[in-house]
């Protein structure tokens, strides 16, 4: 099974909204849909996804939905706003076992945190450079591509996931830096 975990889109902190109603900004209008356009490149655009409710996780999803044909089924809940990654592997645990490739589109550090927290000691010289890359910074719009050899969600557990891709924007948009 595949899941795919995403961080939000850069959001707009120049504004007066609290924290949950905070929008993104224009770097985050601009990296969510080239995103979006990576993952369907690529195969990754999910069945299912799971959405914090804070404005800036929907409107990173709804530039994604955008780039993609198929719109997948979409359950926002309040409870992934800045959970913790114990949190959020209870609600991916929730998640049907027909809900694969599975996306959570959430805030740092529990996304971070859950990202490594999954991820199995790496068995190649590749897979050790993206774990390194994603432990020591997941930067917003960036996503982690993760499989598993389970036949149900409720079967995730920590240290048994293949991490097969991690990608941030800026490799999506050939920049430097």
């Amino acid at each position: 099974m595949r899941l795919l975990l995403l961080r939000h889109a850069k959001s707009d902190w120049s504004t007066d909204a609290d924290d949950h109603d905070r929008p993104l900004s224009a770097r985050g209008r601009k990296a969510a849909p080239e995103m979006g356009h990576y993952m369907r490149a690529e195969g990754y655009v999910p069945a299912v996804v799971l959405c914090s409710t804070a404005t800036r996780t929907r409107e990173t999803l709804d530039l994604l939905l955008s780039a993609w044909k198929d719109e997948p089924s979409v359950n926002y809940d309040r409870a992934l706003y800045l959970a913790e990654w114990p949190q959020l592997v209870v609600a991916v645990k929730k998640a049907p076992a027909s809900a694969s490739p599975l996306l959570l589109i959430g805030h740092n550090p529990g996304l971070e945190q859950m990202a490594v927290g999954l991820c199995r000691a790496p068995d190649g010289a590749a897979e050790r450079d993206r774990l390194k890359r994603l432990a020591s910074k997941f930067p917003t719009a960036a996503l982690a591509v993760l499989d598993f050899e389970i036949t149900s969600w409720g079967d995730l557990h920590p240290g048994s996931g293949e991490l097969v891709a991690f990608t941030r924007p800026k490799d999506v948009a050939g920049e430097k830096g």
